[in-house]
């Protein structure tokens, strides 16, 4: 029988610009980013300053469900 992972699950951060208007170059739609975190250190939803392709700039990811 395997062992359970634990704490530790896989999330998916999506970037904040979705609900901006398109002022860019880019072609539209959704940017997104997979990571795991450990449940017990970090109860709250985790935000993480990433590379966003539709931004072509550093912005804000959030945690979504």
């Amino acid at each position: 029988m395997g062992k359970s992972k634990g704490a530790r699950i896989t999330i998916t951060l999506e970037c904040i610009c979705r609900n901006s208007p398109s002022l860019n170059k880019r072609s539209n739609g959704i940017y997104r980013y997979t990571s795991s975190k450990n449940r017990r250190n970090t109860p709250n939803r985790l935000e993480l300053k990433k590379f966003c392709r539709q931004c072509n700039c550093h912005t804000v990811f959030k945690e979504i469900k």
